[in-house]
């Protein structure tokens, strides 16, 4: 019988976990598909305090977990396939173990939708990006492309034209999905140029992206434009299957909290991108874990 469990082991869970463990809770992560979550796939940060020089995100997360250890915190690497939340303690099945605990914090994050495209794979890290808020930086002066037409897209467009030289919209429609107001900002910017009823067809490039290929799904013709990076921007899928019909879950299928980061269920919490779909930063996610955390603690010691 653990404490607490923590399902997920990026910024939210580990900073969770830390809290927990040095509260004298005995603390088990459940590290998942991804051990370590999106920062895995970054190639610098430079905007976690603390790091006065880019660490690459793989570092930054291998960090933490020692930081983990070093304070108690038990790892199990693998990843939940069903939970059952209906009454306490709470249990975690992971392949053909269940492991039970009077409090849960759920921190699976969200993932980055993807174009599903070999290139794609290759050069990720490499110029291909799914977060303008995270690498824009290293693209300063340079020609990039956005992929999509809904507000995440736009809104990572009109972010790169403080940063960017041109940013080069590519949609495979011919209107936007986003919000009006998203869309007149971006008209009126010059250094956004649009591609219309286009989708990717390649990410070219060998060790680094150099541009795009490009397929026009009404006329089926090929034509490329040059850019050193690409940013995806097609949505994020919330890591919440199993949740389902366990916790009250929104339309996108984000963990719903209230009274800070309480669920739907008493004694169950949760951190992170998983309910967070505006801000999607390590650093936002690590304060909420430490949030979810500290109500845990009040949680556990009220009762």
């Amino acid at each position: 019988m653990r404490d607490v469990i923590v399902l997920g082991s990026g910024p939210a869970g580990l900073t969770a976990a830390i809290y927990t463990c040095r509260e004298n809770l005995k603390t088990l992560v459940i590290a998942g598909n991804q051990p370590g979550g999106q920062l895995m796939l970054t190639m610098d940060v430079e905007n976690y305090p603390g790091f006065p020089e880019p660490i690459p995100g793989p570092e930054l997360m291998d960090r933490m977990k020692a930081q983990a250890e070093r304070v108690g915190v038990e790892f199990i690497n693998g990843e939940a396939i069903s939970v059952d939340f209906s009454k306490r303690p709470f249990k975690v099945t992971v392949q053909d173990q269940i492991f039970e605990a009077r409090s849960i914090i759920v921190a699976t994050g969200a993932s980055a939708k993807t174009l599903g495209l070999a290139s794609e794979e290759k050069l990720r890290g490499k110029g291909v990006s799914y977060c303008a808020t995270c690498d824009g930086y290293f693209f300063k002066g340079r020609e990039v492309a956005v992929v999509g037409g809904g507000d995440t897209a736009v809104e990572e467009a009109l972010f790169l034209t403080g940063l960017a030289r041109k940013i080069f919209l590519v949609h495979r429609r011919e209107v936007l999905r986003a919000s009006r107001i998203l869309q007149k900002k971006a008209f009126e910017n010059k250094k956004i140029e649009f591609v219309w009823n286009s989708v990717v067809d390649e990410i070219l490039g060998d060790q680094q992206v150099r541009g795009l290929r490009l397929r026009n799904v009404k006329s089926g013709n090929l034509s490329e434009i040059e850019c050193e990076g690409v940013f995806i921007a097609v949505g994020y899928l919330p890591n919440t299957a199993i949740f389902k019909g366990q916790l009250e879950l929104d339309a996108g299928g984000f963990v719903v909290t209230r009274n800070r980061t309480e669920t739907s269920v008493e004694g169950v919490f949760a951190a992170g991108d998983v309910c967070d779909p505006k801000y999607r930063q390590a650093v936002t996610a690590a304060g909420s874990g430490c949030k979810a955390a500290i109500d845990v603690g009040r949680f556990l010691k009220s009762r």
